[in-house]
C-alpha cells in the first residue's frame, strides 16, 4: 500500500484520521502517526480536539474525528501559527521544508503519470482542517495506462491528549504531568494501479511525525520520527525491471548510509508479508518507520532523495511494459494477483485495519484498492511457468542486486 500513506497505504503505522480522509469520495489523503501509538489502541482513546482539552476514559480504540472542509484553491501551505508554536510558520523548519518537499514529490509524480498517460488528467481536491492544516488529494481513474493512480499530500497539526502522548512517547513520558500535547503530522502517499497486466503497482509513502512537549511540562524534549518506503507488485518478473527497481532503491540509500538498504529491503519483505498465504504482497523495495536515531537533517534529506526517486525507479517500467500484448490469461493472473493486494490491505495494513475499525470514511480508505480483482479457488500455477515464477519470489524473497 502497500499506501502510506497516503491511499490505504501500507504502513506501520495508523491515521490520526480516517486513511485517505478527503471531502470527496475519489480523493485521498494520509495522516500517519507512529505504531509506538497503535500498539497501544486497545486501551486508549485518541480525540483530536480544538483547543479544549476533554476528558478521555480507557475505551476500545476509537475515535473522534473533525470534518474536513473542501477549499477551491491550493493554498501556499498548509502551516499556520498556531498556539504561539512559531515554528510552525519558520521556512526554515523542519516542519515547513518537508510540506514543501511532499508537494514538490507530489507534483513532479502527477506531472509523469499524465505525461505517460497522455490525455487523462488527475481531479485534484484540496481540504483544511478547522484545528490546523489540509491536504491535496489526486486521483486518475480509468486512464489508458493507469486503472487507478492516487497521489496525495497531507499536512496537519493540533493537540493530543496526554493518553496519546504518553502511548507515543513509552516509558519516557511516566513522569509528565497531564495535559494536551502539541502534534504535527504530515506525509506523501500514493498507490499506482496500471491495466497492462506486465506493468507493474507502485505504492510509495514519506510522512513525519512529530511532539511537543505538553504545555504543563515545559523543558520535556521533542520527539520525532520519519517512516516510509517504496514497493513494486508486478504480476510477472521482467528481471531487468527489478533489478532497476532495487539498483534505484539502493542508491538513494547509499548515498546516506550503507546499511540502510540491506535493513531496509528486509524490512519491506517482512511488513508487506500475508501471512494467511505465507506469500509476500510483490517483490519489495524499501520500507522504515519510527526512524530518529540519526541526525534529523541527515534523514530529512533521505525522505527527500527517496521520493525523488520514485520518477526515475518507476515510469522508465511503465514506458516499457504499457503496450506489451497480452492475453485473457495475462489479465486474469493479474487480477489473482491484485486479490492479493486486496487481502493484505484489508488484513494486515495497519492503517486501512485502524481506519475500518475506527468507523472511517469507507471511500476514502479504500481507495487504494484496484479497480477489478479476482479470486478463483485453488488456484494453483502450473510450476515452471511465468505465473508460478513470480508466485515463488513472493514465497521466497531474492536479492535483486
Amino acid at each position: 500500500m502497500p499506501t502510506t500513506t497516503l491511499l490505504s497505504v501500507p504502513s506501520s503505522s495508523f491515521t490520526l484520521f480516517p486513511l485517505n480522509s478527503s471531502p470527496s469520495s475519489s480523493s485521498p489523503t494520509a495522516i500517519l502517526l507512529s505504531n509506538k501509538v497503535l500498539k497501544h489502541r486497545i486501551q486508549t482513546k485518541i480525540v483530536i480536539f480544538q483547543r479544549k482539552p476533554i476528558k478521555i476514559g480507557l475505551v476500545r480504540a476509537a475515535m473522534s474525528l473533525e470534518k474536513e472542509t473542501p477549499e477551491t484553491e491550493r493554498p501556499q501551505t498548509f502551516l499556520r501559527e498556531s498556539d504561539g508554536h512559531d515554528e510552525v510558520i519558520s521556512p526554515s523548519s523542519v516542519r515547513a521544508r518537508f510540506e514543501k518537499m511532499i508537494r514538490e514529490a507530489q507534483d513532479s509524480v502527477c506531472e509523469a503519470i499524465e505525461a505517460v498517460e497522455g490525455g487523462a488528467k488527475f481531479k485534484e481536491d484540496v481540504w483544511s482542517r478547522p484545528g490546523g492544516g489540509g491536504g491535496i488529494s489526486r486521483v486518475l481513474q480509468d486512464g489508458a495506462v493507469w486503472e487507478k493512480a492516487g497521489v496525495n499530500v497531507s499536512v496537519v497539526y493540533g493537540v493530543m491528549p496526554p493518553e496519546a502522548y504518553r502511548a507515543a512517547k513509552g516509558a519516557a513520558a511516566t513522569d509528565q504531568k497531564p495535559g494536551p500535547v502539541p502534534f504535527f503530522a504530515a506525509g506523501i502517499s500514493s498507490v499506482l494501479h496500471p491495466k497492462n497486466p506486465f506493468a507493474p503497482t507502485l505504492h510509495f509513502n514519506y510522512r513525519y511525525f512529530e511532539t511537543d512537549a505538553p504545555k504543563d511540562a515545559p523543558g520535556a524534549p521533542k520527539q520525532w520520527w520519519f517512516g516510509g518506503g517504496t514497493d513494486l507488485t508486478p504480476a510477472y518478473i521482467f528481471e531487468e525491471d527489478v533489478k532497476h527497481f532495487h539498483s534505484i532503491q539502493k542508491s538513494a540509500c547509499d548515498k546516506f548510509e550503507p546499511t540502510f538498504y540491506p535493513r531496509f529491503k528486509n524490512w519491506c519483505d517482512d511488513y508487506f508479508y500475508i501471512k494467511h498465504r505465507g506469500e509476500r504482497r510483490g517483490l519489495g523495495g524499501i520500507f522504515f518507520d519510527d526512524l530518529n536515531d540519526y541526525d534529523q537533517e541527515m534523514l530529512l534529506s533521505f525522505a527527500t532523495e527517496c521520493a525523488n526517486s520514485v520518477v526515475p525507479a518507476y515510469i522508465p517500467i511503465i514506458e516499457k511494459r504499457k503496450n506489451l500484448p497480452f492475453t485473457d490469461q495475462h489479465k486474469a493472473w493479474q487480477q489473482l494477483r491484485r486479490g492479493r493486494y486486496v487481502e493484505f490491505n484489508l488484513v494486515y495494513d495497519r492503517g486501512t485495519t485502524f481506519g475500518l475499525k475506527t468507523g472511517g470514511r469507507i471511500e476514502s480508505i479504500l481507495v487504494s484498492l484496484p479497480l477489478t480483482a479476482r479470486w478463483e479457488y485453488d488456484h494453483k500455477p502450473e510450476e515452471g511457468s511465468e505465473e508460478w515464477k513470480l508466485l515463488d519470489a513472493c514465497i521466497n524473497p531474492k536479492e535483486w542486486i
